[in-house]
């Protein structure tokens, strides 16, 4: 391990791990199984081959063991820009006049500028040593659409994305990532699907989610034997392949002598919260450890903080399997924040279920405008622009950091820079003009959310 000053430390290619971790396996008790939504019965591996890879189905389906060998072919393509960097974020800490010890795992550094291509390369790696010919896939701000689109560039796999149509507005540029990476790039809801047609005739300026989005992609692949459908958050499969993460944390924060008392993740679907805190999150299941763990979410669409611990469909079609998770009803449409990857009515299945049983600690809503200040101050002074969603981090670490200096405590608080803010830059324009608005939803609008929810028996 190589210790570059007192900044930051850096693994060696040697150190990215070999092995995923799944956490399903240090779960007592495990998340409620999927179901079938005509049967209401538990889905069979089986049932899943007509959507994903196969070895992917069999990754969402593991809960026993506790690691999974990672393919040599994809870890040394991790090798081109992983690890990634844990950074203290001492200039913010001197900002803030906190005792605090604040660091964060930074995970900007390649094209997709997030950490989707941990998952990304892996979900290809297995779809074309099947046999798959082509892909489909949803994104919301476009970090998932950019990085699957490099991994199918990598592999030569055709590739057609459907963008949240807000966010294909907001972040153009992103579009044409992916484009140059030769995806093909729709706004959704769109007219080439049955799904997209329907919502678009009940709401012609319906701005899209990524429910809709998930539904249409599922759609153009549904049927067809040489291609499969991949997601980028909200999956078993999906934080078990971003368990690098927290693995390459835990090696990095021992190297500095400390383990965090609080670990702080933004969560829409919940990819990076979950690979962040899994080796900490192992400590916990285990009754190694107890730290605090934080979940992050806009208040605009507040899926742990108001959503109900429920089935439901995992997109807005109602064409997936249910998952019992945290959700606000598939039929929930969310405003228009800027943070399009945290715009989803539901949250991973893992994470519900530990949240539920106590063992992610808190969850929090945070106004759009609170993130951006916050944004602003660490851009200032740790020279890196965070992307939108990481924000939503960056804003409960610093209150956790000012609390800290009200206290006089020492706490040590990591959070995941999940990505950079370079291509998000009509976001800040609006925060900065003063043109950037909050929304809170009403219990009403809520609720109206929830009258979507499937009628599901106690099993």
């Amino acid at each position: 391990m190589k210790k570059q000053g007192p900044y930051r430390v850096i693994l060696t290619e040697k150190e990215i791990p070999d092995h995923y971790l799944n956490i399903q396996g240090f779960m007592k008790e495990k998340p409620d199984p999927y179901l079938n939504p005509g049967a209401l019965k538990p889905v069979a591996l089986e049932e899943l081959f007509p959507v994903f890879a196969e070895e992917l189905c069999r990754q969402e389906m593991n809960v026993t063991d506790t690691y999974i060998e990672i393919p040599e072919e994809v870890r040394d393509y991790y090798k081109m820009y992983r690890p990634s960097p844990l950074i203290r974020a001492y200039n913010l800490e001197k900002a803030l006049g906190t005792p605090a010890r604040i660091y964060y795992k930074y995970e900007g550094q390649n094209t997709s500028g997030s950490h989707k291509l941990n998952s990304a390369i892996a979900q290809v790696y297995y779809s074309k040593k099947q046999g798959v010919k082509q892909l489909s896939t949803e994104t919301g701000a476009g970090q998932w659409g950019t990085a699957l689109a490099m991994a199918c560039a990598y592999y030569d796999m055709p590739l057609t994305v459907f963008m949240v149509k807000i966010s294909a507005e907001q972040k153009p540029y992103r579009k044409a990532i992916m484009e140059t990476y030769g995806a093909k790039v729709i706004s959704s809801p769109s007219q080439t699907t049955q799904v997209g047609r329907a919502i678009l005739a009940d709401d012609p300026d319906c701005t899209g989610s990524l429910g809709t989005a998930i539904s249409e992609a599922i759609e153009l692949t549904a049927g067809k034997p040489d291609a499969c459908y991949v997601l980028g958050s909200v999956l078993n499969q999906v934080l078990l392949h971003q368990s690098i993460i927290g693995q390459e944390l835990k090696l990095q924060m021992e190297a500095y002598d400390e383990y965090p008392d609080l670990v702080v993740g933004c969560a829409g679907g919940g990819s990076s919260l979950g690979g962040l805190m899994s080796e900490y999150m192992k400590d916990k299941l285990t009754g190694k450890a107890k730290p605090y763990f934080i979940a992050v979410e806009p208040a605009s669409c507040p899926s742990f903080t108001r959503g109900r611990y429920a089935y439901d469909f995992c997109d807005t079609g109602k064409v997936t399997p249910l998952a019992k998770m945290y959700t606000l009803g598939s039929g929930f449409m969310p405003s228009a924040i800027h943070a399009g990857g945290l715009r989803y009515h539901g949250m991973s299945p893992i994470l519900s279920k530990l949240y539920h049983d106590g063992f992610i600690d808190e969850a929090r809503g945070v106004n759009q405008t609170a993130v951006f200040e916050a944004a602003m101050q660490f851009a200032k002074h740790e020279a890196i622009l965070p992307a939108p969603e990481s924000s939503h981090a960056i804003r409960v670490a610093m209150d956790e950091a000012l609390k800290c200096k009200k206290t006089g405590e020492a706490k040590t608080i990591v959070f995941a820079l999940t990505g950079h803010g370079n291509f998000d830059m009509q976001a800040y324009m609006s925060y900065m003009d003063g043109s950037m608005t909050d929304y809170i939803p009403t219990d009403e609008e809520l609720e109206a959310g929830f009258a979507t929810l499937p009628k599901v028996p106690e099993l």
